[in-house]
């Protein structure tokens, strides 16, 4: 299968966008469309130069480039998807070389969870693996992934990137947006101005009456099972009196924080997903697997010492 890269792509959007002007600006004379700006207007003539504006104040060029933009993220989700149905991913992670196959979600976890170098989310990425192909090179060409400064050798950029805290991207480097979703989704936009009006919104809204306002329901998942609930406190009783897990309980024991409880939650699911206990990090051949060896050696209580799920991934 044939898959057009970001930057084809972004040529093809380009080419169909001139190609339409040309076109037009042969039906009718370019003045029609553009702002005239002439230089030197109060010089001689002959050292006058008119130049020609065309921007999408003009509704036309608007319209265009708003439906070249959907079809460009339309083209960018056909991608993404394609991606999270591909099982032919092959890759050595840039830190330990351990190799994965399969999704490409298996290495993007391992290096949040193992090296404390998280991308984003799988499901936010795309053109995955021309994204570790920019990085790998730049690790390879012993440059620091955050600062960018080069270092003389490995071992000394390993170093630089784990006690700077430097295992992260600079979000500042432009280079990078072509592999988020977030930054095909509104023309013209970065994705800092995405979200900087998502914040402004929340903003303006307090103020408002939300008296007539109605809430989805909220569909939280058993850890150990497909059990649903869209109340809370029954899902923790479900859990309690199902599988003797007690979360309440732990929190008061461990004092644990509502960003911990998140935090211990997430790792148990993703421990469960990854078919190995929580509890004594064995591992098994699947998440049901896993469940039976849990009940069978009551390690449904048992945590790990709080490093290993204290991480901000």
């Amino acid at each position: 299968m044939l898959y057009i890269s970001s930057h084809a792509n972004s040529l093809l959007l380009s080419f169909r966008y001139l190609s339409y002007w040309k076109g037009r600006f042969l039906e009718q004379p370019i003045t029609e469309f553009c702002s005239v700006i002439r230089t030197n207007s109060t010089g001689p003539v002959e050292k006058q130069e008119e130049y020609f504006l065309l921007c999408d104040v003009l509704s036309e060029d608007r319209t265009l480039r708003e439906n070249l933009q959907q079809k460009r993220l339309e083209d960018v989700l056909d991608q993404q998807q394609r991606e999270r149905e591909d099982c032919s991913f092959q890759r050595l992670c840039m830190f330990c070389s351990e190799e994965f196959t399969g999704n490409r979600s298996t290495l993007l976890n391992h290096m949040a969870k193992e090296h404390a170098f998280s991308i984003g989310l799988p499901d936010n990425i795309v053109y995955c693996n021309q994204f570790l192909d920019t990085l790998q090179s730049k690790v390879d060409n012993l440059q620091c992934l955050y600062c960018e400064k080069s270092f003389r050798d490995k071992t000394t950029l390993k170093d630089h990137m784990r006690k700077k805290a430097h295992r992260r991207i600079n979000a500042s480097n432009h280079q990078y947006d072509r592999f988020y979703i977030i930054n095909y989704l509104e023309l013209g936009k970065s994705w800092e101005e995405v979200q900087s009006e998502d914040d402004r919104e929340l903003l303006e809204d307090e103020d408002d009456d939300w008296s007539d306002w109605e809430a989805h329901p909220v569909s939280a998942v058993c850890l150990f099972c497909h059990h649903q609930s869209e109340n809370m406190d029954l899902i923790h009783t479900h859990m309690k009196e199902t599988h003797g897990f007690d979360l309440h309980q732990l929190k008061a024991e461990l004092s644990l924080s509502f960003y911990q409880q998140v935090k211990l939650v997430n790792f148990i699911r993703r421990q469960i997903h990854q078919s190995r206990c929580y509890g004594c990090s064995q591992s098994f051949d699947s998440p049901a697997d896993v469940l039976l060896h849990i009940n069978a050696e009551d390690h449904v209580m048992k945590l790990p010492d709080t490093s290993a799920w204290d991480q901000p991934q």
